[in-house]
């Protein structure tokens, strides 16, 4: 166990360069902050590197051993991305899934197409650990998987549903040929409510700016729209993402 209390410490500094994507993408590691995520992890195997703990709090990490680095409010404020940092900060390994590995064995898949929103993104992710979805794909020009924002909304869960990357229209067909694939849409000939499941079943949302492209909406099977009041125009993209799996994957 080591001390680092300074903010101009080598490590201190590599640490907040984590804040940046393009860091991220070349180490391969990534930031988590606060307890909940950083024991989450632990406790499904994510690789820590190394753990920034409060002096105060070393105790209650103690199970951490020599991964732990004591140190002070000041240096985590440097290698925090929140307003308030928060008692631990830890650096992790990316875990990374072959989408052709993950899909074999997968039954109820969600798709994500172009999504921007890193809270929304985690927040997603949460309920379709939540509700049972086999794995998640990230598909077009989605944002980063390990933006901090992301790692905090999803509360624990981004360990829990194997998360892939397609970038690729081709490869997605050759993945899905015998899936049901169902496009959510706004307008859309088929109330949720009296939609039918089938075995295998991918379910694909787009963001809440521009919904799914064209060239998902053409090679989707079939198609659900929420019912809901004429009052509401839509709902938030994550609110929507929970009704939608909650029915097609739980009732």
């Amino acid at each position: 166990m080591i001390e680092i209390t300074s903010v101009s410490n080598e490590i201190v500094k590599n640490t907040a360069k984590l804040h940046q994507k393009k860091f991220r993408d070349e180490s391969g590691l990534f930031l988590l902050e606060g307890n909940k995520p950083v024991m989450e992890a632990f406790n499904s195997g994510i690789d820590l590197k190394y753990v920034f703990v409060l002096k105060e709090k070393a105790d209650e990490y103690s199970f951490l051993g020599d991964k732990i680095i004591l140190t002070t409010q000041a240096v985590l404020k440097k290698i925090s991305t929140t307003d308030t940092p928060p008692e631990v900060v830890a650096v992790g390994v990316k875990k990374q899934f072959s989408a052709a590995d993950v899909l074999s064995n997968s039954k109820k898949v969600v798709l994500l197409e172009n999504i921007k929103d890193t809270g929304n993104l985690g927040t997603i992710l949460r309920t379709s650990a939540a509700f049972g979805a086999d794995a998640v794909v990230l598909y077009g020009d989605t944002v980063d998987l390990y933006n901090p924002k992301c790692v905090r909304s999803a509360v624990g869960n981004l360990w829990k549903i194997p998360v892939v990357s397609i970038k690729n229209f081709q490869e997605l067909e050759n993945l899905f040929s015998d899936f049901q694939r169902v496009a959510t849409l706004p307008r859309a000939d088929k109330y949720l409510k009296n939609f039918i499941s089938g075995n295998r079943i991918l379910v694909m949302f787009g963001s809440e700016a521009d919904g799914l492209s064209e060239e998902l909406i053409s090679y989707a099977t079939d198609s659900v729209k929420i019912e809901m009041s004429s009052d509401v125009e839509s709902l938030n993209l994550s609110a929507a993402c929970a009704v939608v799996l909650y029915k097609m994957f739980i009732v």
